[in-house]
């Protein structure tokens, strides 16, 4: 497919109260398929945990919402700005992976017949982690956004690859390498092309491993692959050139692998090694200092072993 801009018009729906007192926005990007962009900044009280991209895709039947946000305040608002646009019922909940800025809006959409879906592996890692999420984003969040917070975990699950039918539309999730965690999803609307990557891509937030630097790497391979005309990065705006985002992604993935192989030829510790890894890359990339040791520090205890 050729690339092709996201300057296209994209129409804002403003709908309710957004976690910074302003509107929530769904900006419509394709036909029928819509996203909220979050702030790129850390989960907290004044931003309701709103910082993950969300989207919402409508078809004959009704809707899929892919990811709820990092609050049920922001999932209720999610809510309340699809049904300003349709009056379908919501059919599918996806989780793109296990992370509470992804998850921790299930419960607005709890009782609404919806299926939830995720990855095989997110029952397990939403019943390893999300206690630990719970009790570790309280003192940022506050008792009163997590106080509603429940850990839904999916029923329909995806081991490789899986279609949902929302009628006259169908979206194809896919699996991925262990890499930013163990329970990645992608999300592709078949109509449009465009294609909701989740956590495996960020834009302008620098990237975050929890899980695996060599299966991320491999991951920018296989998206650079993809037949996508849009990609929704889970962090950051909608990239004009994608493939140039992907490939900006992987460049900070090689330093850091390069600037650790390094360090540990050279018989580097962990602690001295992790605290000029990647460093050259800081200028590009917000959240630096939040994330950039965090990465290395996982990426070094791969390294070593392997």
């Amino acid at each position: 497919m050729p690339r092709q801009s996201c300057a296209l018009a994209l129409a804002a729906i403003c709908i309710g109260s957004g976690a910074f007192g302003a509107p929530m926005h769904l900006r419509r990007i394709a036909d029928g398929v819509y996203e909220f962009q979050g702030a790129i900044a850390l989960m907290d009280r004044a931003n309701s945990g709103a910082i993950a991209n969300l989207g919402v895709v409508i078809g004959n039947k009704g809707s899929a919402v892919i990811d709820t946000g990092g609050s049920v305040k922001e999932g209720r608002e999610l809510l309340s700005a699809i049904r300003a646009i349709s009056k379908k019922p919501v059919l599918y909940v996806i989780n793109t992976h296990v992370h509470p800025d992804h998850i921790f809006g299930n419960a607005a959409f709890l009782g609404l017949g919806a299926t939830f879906v995720g990855h095989a592996n997110l029952p397990r890692a939403m019943a390893a982690q999300g206690p630990y999420y719970l009790k570790s984003f309280l003192p940022a969040m506050g008792h009163r956004l997590l106080a509603d917070v429940k850990i839904v975990p999916p029923t329909l699950l995806v081991k490789d690859h899986r279609t949902l039918d929302l009628g006259g539309r169908k979206l194809a999730l896919k699996t991925w390498a262990a890499s930013h965690t163990d329970t990645d999803i992608t999300i592709e609307d078949e109509k449009t092309k465009v294609l909701f990557a989740g956590d495996l891509l960020f834009v302008s937030h620098i990237p975050v491993i929890d899980n695996s630097l060599k299966g991320f790497i491999l991951d920018t391979q296989r998206l650079q692959k993809q037949d996508a005309r849009v990609v929704v990065p889970g962090h950051g705006p909608i990239p004009g050139d994608w493939h140039r985002a992907v490939a900006d992604e992987r460049h900070y993935f090689d330093v850091l692998q390069a600037d650790l192989k390094a360090s540990l030829q050279h018989g580097l510790g962990m602690r001295a090694a992790v605290r000029s890894a990647g460093s050259s890359q800081a200028h590009k990339w917000k959240l630096f200092d939040d994330y950039n040791k965090r990465n290395a520090t996982t990426a070094y205890a791969e390294l070593e072993w392997n």
